[in-house]
């Protein structure tokens, strides 16, 4: 009677618990091989959500990239635009003076746009994996003008998981002097663009009035600067199309993952009730059955 008494109350206390929690399973000893199940998914959902994470930084990381490119561009067009004007058998001594001078505010733009920094994180954007310094180191003469740019960076890059298996990097490194790697953004050596050296060198052609080397060599080679900017601008867009596919996929799995936890997991709550009464029903029924037997004695079988 008291083994039926334990064993009844047991069932009681495991079905109100489900009832409460609305779980079939709490610990492997309810059900070993759904208890694995959800240990599994719940796993599988823990990486998920760092892939999401790291999905979420690499969207607002890739924007602030797109931003500087876009307006690195913008000025890029411009020095072309002057290399033409200043090219032109129209254009006198104090228009090639006054365009020197243009170009000179575009060589420190350019320099303040690639020293950005990424809001969420503070690190550098165009220093490739050196990101806690300004990439780019600029020399002044003593009417504040820029001299000179060094660059203080690498061409290596980081790679970031967004799903088993699959890496993405939304960094461009802002030199690039080798075969390899990531182009670089200023400076790369496959694409011939080399942004600063060639905004100086049309500063001092037109500072000079050398016509012919702003026309055959300065706009040459800031066609070559926005070419490659133009590539960069196409491939951040094409990585952005890939994080917000990668985004979307990432949500659609963790949706799968706990629903897939909730089934492993989760209690039949219509077939719970049924239990939970059939198993008080029994509980007063062994009550009444114990109350009769206690009333009992061996007097009552004696003739």
């Amino acid at each position: 009677m008291l083994n039926q008494f334990n064993a009844l109350t047991a069932r009681l206390n495991t079905l109100q618990n489900q009832v409460s929690t609305g779980l079939s399973v709490q610990a492997p000893s309810d059900n070993p091989g759904a208890m694995e199940d959800t240990l599994n998914d719940l796993s599988q959902q823990a990486a998920q959500t760092q892939y999401s994470a790291n999905i979420t930084t690499l969207q607002t990381r890739a924007t602030s990239v797109s931003n500087v490119m876009q307006s690195l561009q913008t000025l890029t067009s411009r020095a072309g635009e002057i290399a033409t004007l200043a090219g032109s058998p129209t254009a006198s001594p104090a228009d090639l003076t006054n365009y020197a001078g243009e170009v000179q505010q575009l060589i420190q733009q350019a320099a303040q746009l690639m020293n950005t920094k990424d809001p969420a994180s503070g690190q550098h954007l165009f220093g490739g994996t050196a990101s806690t310094q300004a990439p780019y180191k600029t020399v002044t003469d003593a009417s504040g003008n820029i001299t000179g740019v060094t660059y203080q960076g690498n061409s290596s890059v980081n790679q970031v998981p967004i799903a088993p298996g699959t890496t993405v990097s939304v960094d461009v490194p802002g030199e690039n002097t080798g075969t390899t790697g990531a182009r670089g953004l200023i400076t790369d050596s496959t694409s011939g663009a080399d942004l600063f050296n060639h905004l100086f060198a049309l500063q001092n052609d037109l500072t000079s009035g050398n016509t012919s080397a702003i026309t055959n060599t300065d706009s040459v080679n800031l066609q070559k600067d926005e070419n490659n900017q133009l590539y960069q601008i196409s491939n951040n867009g094409t990585v952005q199309t890939h994080l917000n596919n990668a985004a979307t996929f990432a949500a659609n799995q963790s949706s799968s993952l706990t629903q897939m936890i909730s089934n492993s997991s989760s209690a039949d709550m219509v077939q719970t009730m049924v239990q939970l009464t059939q198993a008080q029903t029994a509980y007063q029924a062994a009550l009444q059955s114990s109350a009769k037997i206690m009333q009992m004695s061996i007097l009552n079988y004696l003739p």
